[in-house]
């Protein structure tokens, strides 16, 4: 892994020492005071090289594109709303996405296994242990932003979301997100109405730069990328861990995702 991570500077291999202490607990106060945290140059540059060298050519010639108008929460309706409700705006997601099983040996599917990196995120969410999913495409996916590409408001279903971006666009294709927007207990859909209105103070930006690792808490967290603009793609890699082993997505959701089944 020296190769591919900076584990001098981000000791996730040495979780016990006190240099691994140390970095655990920066990314939970950074993570309990903004939603989420930030390892820039956590891969480095000869393994940035290597990956978008390998996942590029796929993107190009075999990419499915996920395109689709959605409103914030990725539903057709919420009970307590009334069709019309800003908080319902519609919005279009566009981008390029392949799949784990479309590059097994690369750099990105060793990180994904590497133990220390699932136990690494594990410690800083306060998990007892973390998972590879089982789903062949799911696990691991890249996608890619064109010019005039974005993907659009809207919260995660799982807990946290892992992301490490692989290449920056020119312009454009910046990190957009509102913590902590809604909780379990108050869905705010009038604060989710402001927001879309682009009426919220709290809506934060963020330019992220190639290799780094954006953790984030995406159920409450409301979050998009803006569109890119000019002929440099916006790359990024979503890695899945789960709390229990064997996740699998459903065939629908493989084909609405992935426009194939297996």
């Amino acid at each position: 892994m020296k190769t591919i991570i900076d584990l001098e500077k981000f000791p996730i291999d040495q979780l016990d020492r006190s240099s691994g202490k140390e970095l655990v607990s920066r990314c939970k106060r950074d993570l309990l005071s903004d939603g989420m945290f930030n390892l820039e140059g956590f891969l480095l540059p000869d393994a940035i090289r290597q990956t978008v060298s390998e996942v590029k050519p796929i993107l190009e010639s075999d990419s499915f594109l996920h395109e689709r108008s959605h409103n914030i929460y990725f539903k057709k309706s919420i009970a307590e709303l009334d069709e019309n409700h800003p908080a319902l705006t519609l919005q279009l997601t566009s981008n390029r996405t392949i799949c784990a099983d479309q590059f097994r040996d690369s750099v990105l599917i060793k990180l994904y296994e590497y133990p220390a990196f699932a136990e690494f995120l594990a410690r800083v969410m306060d998990k007892e242990k973390l998972y590879t999913m089982a789903d062949p495409l799911a696990r691991v996916n890249v996608m890619a932003y064109s010019n005039g590409q974005a993907l659009n408001w809207h919260f995660d279903r799982s807990e946290f979301t892992t992301t490490l971006l692989l290449q920056s666009p020119d312009l454009g294709g910046e990190f957009e997100y509102r913590t902590a927007l809604r909780n379990d207990n108050d869905p705010n859909y009038d604060g989710v109405a402001k927001l879309l209105n682009n009426q919220d103070p709290y809506k934060k930006r963020l330019k992220l730069t190639a290799g780094t690792l954006n953790v984030f808490k995406g159920k409450n967290t409301a979050h998009r990328v803006t569109p890119v603009i000019g002929e440099k793609e916006r790359i990024i890699t979503v890695f899945s861990y789960y709390q229990q082993p064997g996740v699998m997505f459903s065939e629908q959701e493989r084909v609405g995702f992935y426009g194939r089944a297996a």
